[in-house]
């Protein structure tokens, strides 16, 4: 009885070991690719205006960010409300610099004019409040590996509207967005 136990134990064990290694092994499912993102269209290439004006505020700031569905430029001007932030955004054919009538040099295949209906300068102290130099790049704006942007000039102050001159690689649509202290300006990567 032993010995048929010891027989009936080493077969279970041996069945067991070969059924285990005969069972066939199923790798992990891949990771899924990474879906693209769903990028807004309809956005168009038309000029964009906002004919309101913030007195009293100033600009401060320009800078730059990168999105999956479009490169993003704000400026900022704090301690202006969404509704009193006035702009006009526009495709030129050169960036002009107002009120010389001098072109500004802007690499791309575009160049897209941005207003804002705010000085770059303390009204009342005659003070910069913000560092471009007009004509010049804008300070502490890179735009390494950016898809869109190529390019951003600074057109200086006049008459209480700051200018900006941003390249871009193609004529792409964009959005223009009033935030309280900001003016945001989105530029496609693609129609």
């Amino acid at each position: 009885m032993i010995r048929s136990r010891t027989v009936w134990v080493t077969a279970a064990l041996v069945t067991a070991t070969l059924g285990a290694t005969a069972v066939p092994t199923v790798a992990a499912p891949a990771a899924a690719p990474r879906a693209a993102a769903a990028c807004p269209t309809g956005w168009g290439s038309l000029g964009k205006t906002n004919s309101a004006s913030t007195p009293g505020d100033y600009v401060t700031n320009a800078r730059t960010g990168r999105h999956d569905c479009y490169d993003r430029f704000v400026v900022d001007v704090p301690g202006a409300s969404a509704v009193q932030l006035g702009y006009s955004v526009r495709y030129v054919a050169q960036l002009i610099q107002d009120p010389t009538g001098h072109p500004i040099p802007v690499s791309g295949g575009a160049i897209l004019e941005v207003i804002v209906r705010a000085p770059a300068y303390d009204i009342d102290s005659g003070t910069a409040t913000y560092p471009g130099r007009v004509g010049e790049r804008l300070p502490g704006v890179n735009l390494t590996g950016y898809r869109t942007f190529r390019d951003a000039k600074f057109g200086g102050t006049f008459e209480g509207q700051s200018q900006f001159g941003l390249g871009v690689r193609a004529r792409l649509p964009f959005r223009v967005l009033q935030q309280d202290g900001h003016l945001v300006v989105d530029v496609a990567h693609t129609w």
